[in-house]
């Protein structure tokens, strides 16, 4: 189980929901603790209700069913138009619906939801400051140990037909997952337990720089014990801004301070190789 869990944190993230349906045909027995210490690149969709976009994930999903697309007989053979097909349902967090349709679905409570919405637009704030875009979600639900969970999520495409495209990038995203677990009120004060993973994918084709690629994640965790005076919101977001900071950080040095460091070393910059040392 640890060797499986070790093989995933370092597999690209475009890889990693293969890998993960490989590694769940191999040891099924432990099926359950590898989904939730996975996480899988995020997804976007359209709510056509609201007009807006959300991300579909692992935390707002209720329940999933599978449906059968026929198949059409044109002149002299069968074309496909489909299989057995898993639909995902998912919930927006804006019009607080799953798509498709769920009957008997999961919904938070009505103090819990208007939670739920305060925090989208404020996180809509931090992703705009910090990310210059992108899109944001932020789900919430109750938990047994009568406290809740919050999943805030961001993605950013920064790919040459992304709205966020930077420099010669052909692809790139980011991917930040922030699970917070809130426990009871005691005392005016709360127990939170943060666990953030960044996913980073980038890759370059110009002719100037040629092909290279560098894709990774990188998750880390904190707790805290904070007064509730001034909301879960206003502790939640600082919890999440300084630990995205220390693995903005992380990821600086260790990604691309070592691809910079392996770089150079293969190969130097054209004013390092004309240097010469003295002949004493």
């Amino acid at each position: 189980m640890e060797a499986a869990l070790g093989l995933l944190r370092r597999m690209p993230p475009k890889q990693s929901e293969t890998a993960l349906s490989a590694l769940l045909s191999l040891i099924p027995q432990h099926s359950s603790d590898l989904l939730s210490q996975v996480d899988l690149p995020l997804q976007v969709l359209r709510d056509i209700e609201s007009g807006k976009d959300f991300i579909l994930c692992e935390y707002n999903r209720d329940a999933d069913s599978y449906r059968f697309c026929i198949l059409k007989n044109v002149g002299w053979f069968w074309l496909v138009l489909g299989k057995w097909d898993l639909v995902k349902r998912n919930k927006s967090p804006w019009s607080n619906k799953y798509l498709p349709p769920l009957d008997d679905a999961l919904y938070p409570s009505s103090e819990l939801r208007k939670l739920e919405v305060e925090a989208n637009d404020i996180f809509a704030i931090y992703r705009d400051q910090y990310y210059e875009g992108g899109i944001s979600s932020v789900y919430m639900w109750e938990d047994d140990n009568e406290g809740f969970v919050a999943c805030f999520l961001i993605k950013k495409d920064g790919s040459k037909s992304g709205h966020g495209r930077r420099g010669c990038l052909e692809e790139g995203a980011w991917d930040a997952i922030h699970v917070i677990q809130v426990g009871p009120e005691e005392e005016e004060m709360a127990q939170y337990c943060l666990t953030s993973t960044i996913m980073l994918s980038l890759a370059t084709d110009d002719e100037s720089s040629g092909k290279f690629g560098l894709s990774g994640s990188i998750r880390r965790q904190m707790k805290m014990e904070l007064a509730v005076a001034e909301g879960h919101l206003c502790n939640m977001g600082r919890m999440i801004e300084e630990l995205e900071g220390k693995l903005r950080n992380s990821l600086d040095q260790v990604y691309f301070g070592k691809t910079r460091e392996m770089v150079c070393t293969l190969r130097p910059p054209a004013e390092i190789v004309q240097m010469r040392l003295p002949d004493t």
